[in-house]
Protein backbone atom coordinates (compact mmCIF):
# COMPACT_ATOMS: atom_id res chain seq x y z
CA UNK A 1 0.00 0.00 0.00
CA UNK A 2 3.10 2.36 0.61
CA UNK A 3 3.93 2.05 -2.76
CA UNK A 4 0.64 2.51 -4.20
CA UNK A 5 0.25 6.13 -2.12
CA UNK A 6 4.13 6.60 -3.07
CA UNK A 7 3.80 6.58 -6.94
CA UNK A 8 0.12 8.35 -6.42
CA UNK A 9 1.47 11.42 -4.79
CA UNK A 10 4.75 11.89 -7.46
CA UNK A 11 2.98 13.20 -10.10
CA UNK A 12 -0.28 15.04 -10.42
CA UNK A 13 -2.49 12.51 -12.20
CA UNK A 14 -1.89 8.78 -11.90
CA UNK A 15 -3.21 5.66 -13.55
CA UNK A 16 -2.95 2.18 -12.52
CA UNK A 17 -4.21 -0.06 -15.43
CA UNK A 18 -3.36 -3.02 -17.34
CA UNK A 19 -1.96 -3.14 -20.70
CA UNK A 20 -4.80 -5.30 -22.20
CA UNK A 21 -8.02 -3.32 -19.80
CA UNK A 22 -10.32 -1.66 -22.79
CA UNK A 23 -11.59 0.20 -20.27
CA UNK A 24 -7.97 1.46 -19.00
CA UNK A 25 -7.11 2.52 -22.51
CA UNK A 26 -10.51 4.57 -22.70
CA UNK A 27 -9.67 6.46 -19.10
CA UNK A 28 -5.83 7.52 -20.78
CA UNK A 29 -7.27 8.36 -23.98
CA UNK A 30 -9.75 10.63 -21.93
CA UNK A 31 -6.84 12.36 -19.85
CA UNK A 32 -4.59 12.64 -23.45
CA UNK A 33 -7.54 14.58 -24.72
CA UNK A 34 -8.00 17.05 -21.53
CA UNK A 35 -4.33 17.81 -22.10
CA UNK A 36 -3.15 15.82 -18.90
CA UNK A 37 0.42 13.69 -19.19
CA UNK A 38 -0.75 11.29 -15.88
CA UNK A 39 2.10 8.71 -14.96
CA UNK A 40 0.86 5.11 -16.05
CA UNK A 41 1.61 2.55 -14.01
CA UNK A 42 0.70 -0.12 -16.20
CA UNK A 43 0.64 -3.46 -13.34
CA UNK A 44 1.06 -6.54 -15.76
CA UNK A 45 4.35 -5.09 -17.22
CA UNK A 46 5.53 -4.01 -13.42
CA UNK A 47 7.46 -6.59 -11.32
CA UNK A 48 5.62 -5.61 -8.07
CA UNK A 49 2.41 -5.88 -10.18
CA UNK A 50 0.47 -8.37 -8.47
CA UNK A 51 1.17 -6.91 -5.14
CA UNK A 52 0.53 -3.49 -6.26
CA UNK A 53 -3.50 -4.61 -7.44
CA UNK A 54 -4.01 -6.27 -4.20
CA UNK A 55 -3.20 -3.12 -2.48
CA UNK A 56 -5.32 -1.18 -4.66
CA UNK A 57 -8.38 -3.47 -4.06
CA UNK A 58 -7.47 -2.96 -0.25
CA UNK A 59 -8.06 0.89 -0.54
CA UNK A 60 -11.44 -0.14 -2.46
CA UNK A 61 -10.77 -0.84 -5.88
CA UNK A 62 -13.06 -2.96 -7.54
CA UNK A 63 -12.06 -3.85 -10.04
CA UNK A 64 -8.79 -3.07 -9.07
CA UNK A 65 -7.47 -1.36 -12.39
CA UNK A 66 -8.37 1.49 -13.71
CA UNK A 67 -6.93 3.03 -10.27
CA UNK A 68 -7.16 7.16 -10.77
CA UNK A 69 -5.70 9.21 -8.57
CA UNK A 70 -5.44 13.28 -9.34
CA UNK A 71 -3.27 15.38 -6.54
CA UNK A 72 -2.80 12.39 -4.85
CA UNK A 73 -6.36 11.53 -4.05
CA UNK A 74 -8.07 8.43 -5.49
CA UNK A 75 -10.97 9.31 -7.50
CA UNK A 76 -11.99 6.20 -8.44
CA UNK A 77 -12.21 4.12 -12.22
CA UNK A 78 -13.33 4.47 -15.21
CA UNK A 79 -17.16 5.12 -13.93
CA UNK A 80 -16.17 7.62 -11.82
CA UNK A 81 -13.82 9.52 -13.98
CA UNK A 82 -16.69 9.68 -16.45
CA UNK A 83 -18.86 11.08 -14.34
CA UNK A 84 -17.02 13.35 -13.20
CA UNK A 85 -16.03 14.65 -16.50
CA UNK A 86 -19.91 14.49 -17.45
CA UNK A 87 -20.91 16.82 -14.46
CA UNK A 88 -17.90 19.14 -15.59
CA UNK A 89 -15.44 18.46 -12.87
CA UNK A 90 -12.97 16.47 -13.92
CA UNK A 91 -11.29 19.60 -15.86
CA UNK A 92 -11.05 21.38 -12.58
CA UNK A 93 -10.10 18.89 -10.67
CA UNK A 94 -6.54 18.38 -13.07
CA UNK A 95 -6.47 22.33 -12.99
CA UNK A 96 -6.03 22.48 -9.72
CA UNK A 97 -3.40 19.03 -8.96
CA UNK A 98 -1.72 21.35 -11.80
CA UNK A 99 -2.30 17.98 -14.24
CA UNK A 100 -3.31 21.03 -17.15
CA UNK A 101 -2.91 24.27 -17.11
CA UNK A 102 -6.19 26.78 -18.78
Amino acid sequence: MDRIRELASKKAAVIFTKSSCCMCYSTKQLFYELGASPAVHELDKEARGREMELALRGLGCNPSVPAVFIGGVFVGSTTDVISLHVDGSLKQMLIDAKAIWF
